[in-house]
């Protein structure tokens, strides 16, 4: 793995951060299997505020079917 700092110049402290992070980003990205897919969580599900409510009738009413108020 070649990295190159292009802009600034940065500390050893701080190169020696930045590559750490970089790594065990790295080494995460690598060892962790994959799994079923996470479940969405309940707060970003539009049905919880559309099955709320029924919208009144008329052209824009697949406006309010979304966004509350």
């Amino acid at each position: 793995m070649n990295i190159k700092v292009v802009r600034g110049n940065p500390t050893p402290e701080e190169l020696a951060a930045a590559l750490a992070v970089v790594r065990a980003r790295a080494a995460a990205a690598t060892s962790t299997p994959p799994g079923p897919p996470s479940q969405r969580d309940a707060w970003s599900d539009p049905s919880r505020i559309a099955g709320a409510r029924l919208p009144n009738p008329g052209p824009t009413a697949w406006t309010r079917t979304y966004w509350p108020g």
